[in-house]
């Protein structure tokens, strides 16, 4: 069997506002701007959306049986999270992408049955945001071919 695969980069950065406690949810968004009421953004002024992700990113990710595994690097700090993809995926958003832990879909949403929430990301990786440090986003998307 040959296993599909496609990768996007997504640089963003954090925000004095990041406070990273949403138990269920984690999203990086090209908004450049962030209230206290958003506690599960954990980055800030992305390059992409849901909406910019390439044809082929989508193609392997919009299937029942892919697998999607986030890798969230910023300073000396990287973690990895793992998610599910679905056919349900409509990845149209313009300004968002989101993580849920749930299987709830909407165009921001970018994966279901995640295995982390903002509240469960390394505390030094939500510092190094706090900071505004900038954060590089890779996303891989397999799915069996």
């Amino acid at each position: 069997m040959i296993n599909m695969e496609a990768q996007e980069i997504i640089h963003c950065r954090g925000h004095p506002l990041v406070f990273g406690t949403h138990p269920t949810t984690f999203e990086v968004t090209r908004e450049v701007h962030l209230t206290k009421k958003g506690n599960c953004v954990i980055g800030i002024a992305a390059d992409k959306s849901c909406a910019g992700l390439s044809a082929a990113f989508k193609g392997v990710l919009t299937d029942d049986d892919a697998v999607l595994i986030t890798r969230l690097s910023s300073e000396d700090v990287m973690f990895e999270v793992k998610s599910r993809g679905s056919s349900q995926f409509t990845l149209d958003h313009p300004t968002d992408m989101v993580w849920r832990r749930s299987s709830f879909i909407c165009g921001r949403t970018i994966g279901i049955m995640t295995d982390h929430g903002a509240a469960t990301l390394p505390k030094a990786l939500v510092a190094n945001l706090v900071a505004g440090k900038e954060m590089i986003v890779t996303l891989t998307a397999m799915r069996p071919g």
